[in-house]
């Protein structure tokens, strides 16, 4: 029997949410508080869903690595938020906003999920506004829009180039209430070290105390992961350095499954590298490209500057190449065009590593102050990293690892294949397909938190309300405990020579050339002997200076590193297993003529879930079949 169900209700699209909510079980509002949840997390996805089910009455735990939720890594969302509303009157519509993310993704997600997530979208946006959110106004006082890549619609809510910044401060405040009204009880500095299942029931958490190392167990009838991606296993990459994959992958061990590891976002506006000693990379949103003009020069290896290259010598090869969406196609295209022009020897720059984003034409148009009041926090980063203004010179930006459209495989319900065990936004697999459109992270995030799971997870919780507050001297907590100890002793007692942060580094390096951008049968398996080796090396070779008992961000780093290894090895092996070109998983063999990714529809439309079977033995893959009822399945072409 397979161990997939994913409870999609019946019926036409536009009712599946409808039809669905009135059938799930309700908890009666004095039965709540003997209710207790766990979330891990504190960005969007965990703030929203902490706060919401506080509101509702819960006893709700919620956990985060740092010290405050506002460093959560939502704070870094640029460009905007998503909703169908409509300002523009552009035509724009539920129903436009679910197919360009069935498009984007490339025909590899779930229709209900993304319907939905396109249907609670406005709510989002209505609630951000209630909570304070100082969304871009229009001359009229209507929250303003702007378009992002991918679609041919404004439906982009934005706060200049702050907006997971704002929406996360007003999430934060709706948070910090609910602590204060006494229905949440907020864990900082704390690392999740498992998850604990009783009787095939997700029932707590083991914890360790980053300031002192005490580590802790913490139960509950219900637990919720909201802990973003991981795509900081490339190690250079847009994300918070100690953004990690480790609270999914103690669930995949856990009996969670993984699903489509290997559809890792690549986002095309990242600040190029600039030396071998930098840790991460700046992004430049993805808004950007409503007024800047990516262009190469038509000469190889020109060595003028950008504004001594005359027009006709310009190459703007989006334009060239995709007349209906220019600038604006989705994140994935926008990538690979930018690294054949670079691989093809038009690059700019010292490294040949970039390609020119240029403000010139829209300043001339619009004039200097409109360009500051959309874009001015942006070209302020800009020019402290780079040294150069964007209003004087075009900005170069070159792709780099991103958003992560694989994670935990969930139901309709966002519930894994752990019962009691849930995954909100990025963490989760089920909304994005094989590449995400941009502004549509928070969309989800958001409305995961806000107004899918206080629904869902309340049918689950209509069974327990007899069940009493689970004890933590259970077996199975010892176990774990036990097991998290030794797991932090093994990594303090190797005494090597290398920090995690050089095995991290060497990791990302062959994740990077061999499962990045592109991939290639050879190239994956070579990845995965170069991995294994390096993992027998970090076992062997480590050092981790300090101490458990203190704040030892090198001991946080080596659990994390370990993690990427088997990660990296999952992701390697999917890649391999889908032998077809969707979205961001671009396999050189599967191409169309003119270069573009080449789906097997045939073989290979379902969601690849993995089942972790122990320690050195290979993944179980199960298949969830992908049924397209609503849209028709094309190529999809933005030219």
């Amino acid at each position: 029997m397979s161990k997939l169900n994913s409870k999609i209700p019946d019926g036409p699209l536009a009712d599946k949410w409808t039809k669905h909510k009135a059938a799930l079980k309700l908890v009666n509002p004095a039965n709540k508080s003997k209710l207790d949840i766990i979330v891990i997390g504190t960005g969007l996805g965990g703030s929203s869903s902490a706060s919401s089910l506080g509101e509702l009455g819960y006893n709700v735990k919620v956990f985060s690595y740092q010290d405050s939720p506002r460093r959560a890594h939502s704070v870094a969302a640029q460009g905007g938020i998503n909703a169908a509303k409509n300002y523009k009157n552009d035509n724009d519509s539920v129903y436009r906003l679910f197919y360009d993310m069935i498009k984007g993704g490339d025909f590899r997600a779930r229709e209900a999920n993304v319907y939905r997530a396109a249907e609670v979208s406005n709510l989002v946006i209505d609630h951000y506004t209630a909570l304070g959110v100082p969304f871009a106004r229009d001359y009229g006082g209507t929250i303003d829009n702007r378009s992002f890549g991918g679609v041919q619609v404004s439906r982009t809510f934005y706060a200049k180039g702050q907006t997971g910044q704002q929406c996360l401060v007003g999430a934060y405040s709706a948070l910090t209430r609910q602590i204060k009204a006494g229905t949440v009880t907020m864990y900082p500095l704390r690392e999740l070290m498992d998850i604990v299942v009783v009787d095939g029931k997700a029932r707590g958490i083991i914890t360790r105390n980053m300031l002192t190392g005490e580590v802790e167990r913490h139960s509950a009838h219900a637990v919720v992961l909201a802990t973003g991606g991981y795509g900081t296993i490339y190690y250079l990459s847009t994300l918070a350095l100690n953004s990690n994959a480790s609270a999914a992958w103690k669930a995949h061990r856990k009996g969670a499954l993984f699903a489509n590891p290997s559809f890792v976002q690549i986002h095309p506006t990242s600040i190029p590298v600039l030396n071998s000693y930098q840790s991460k990379l700046t992004l430049m949103s993805e808004s950007l490209r409503n007024d800047g003009r990516v262009w190469v020069p038509k000469q190889q290896k020109d060595p003028r500057k950008p504004n001594d290259i005359p027009e006709e010598e310009r190459d703007y090869y989006l334009e060239r190449r995709y007349p209906a969406f220019g600038n604006l196609v989705p994140r994935d295209v926008a990538s690979r065009a930018a690294k054949e022009r670079c691989d093809a020897g038009f690059g700019v720059g010292s490294t040949g590593l970039s390609v020119y984003l240029d403000f010139r034409d829209a300043i001339k148009k619009k004039g200097k102050k409109a360009i500051e009041n959309s874009y001015g926090n942006l070209f302020d980063m800009y020019e402290k990293i780079s040294g150069e203004s964007p209003y004087e010179t075009p900005m170069r930006i070159y792709p780099a690892g991103h958003y992560t459209m694989g994670g935990l495989w969930v139901d309709y319900n966002l519930m894994t294949t752990v019962p009691g065990l849930y995954a909100v936004g990025e963490s989760n697999f089920s909304d994005h397909g094989a590449n995400r459109l941009g502004a549509s992270s928070l969309m989800q995030c958001s409305g995961d938190g806000y107004f899918i799971l206080p629904y869902t997870i309340t049918d689950y919780l209509a069974d327990d309300i007899r069940t009493p507050r689970i004890q933590t001297n259970l077996p199975e907590f010892e176990k774990a405990e036990k097991e998290a100890k030794d797991r932090i002793n093994k990594l303090l007692s190797i005494n090597g020579k290398e920090t995690a942060t050089s095995f991290h580094k060497r990791l990302g390096k062959i994740m990077w050339d061999y499962c990045g951008m592109v991939r290639n049968e050879e190239g994956l398996k070579k990845a995965l002997v170069l991995i294994k080796e390096l993992e027998d090396e970090f076992w062997k070779n480590l050092k981790v200076t300090g101490t458990n008992e203190e704040l030892n961000q090198e001991l946080e780093k080596a659990g994390r590193v370990a993690d990427f290894f088997e990660l990296g090895k999952l992701l390697c092996l999917d890649a391999l297993n889908r032998k077809e070109s969707c979205g961001a998983h671009f396999r050189e063999e599967s191409q169309t003529d003119t270069g573009e990714a080449k789906r097997n529809d045939d073989h290979y439309s379902y969601v690849a879930a993995w089942e972790y079977k122990g320690e050195g033995q290979e993944p179980e893959l199960h298949k969830e079949e992908l049924r397209f009822e609503f849209v028709k399945l094309q190529e999809r072409s933005y030219k």
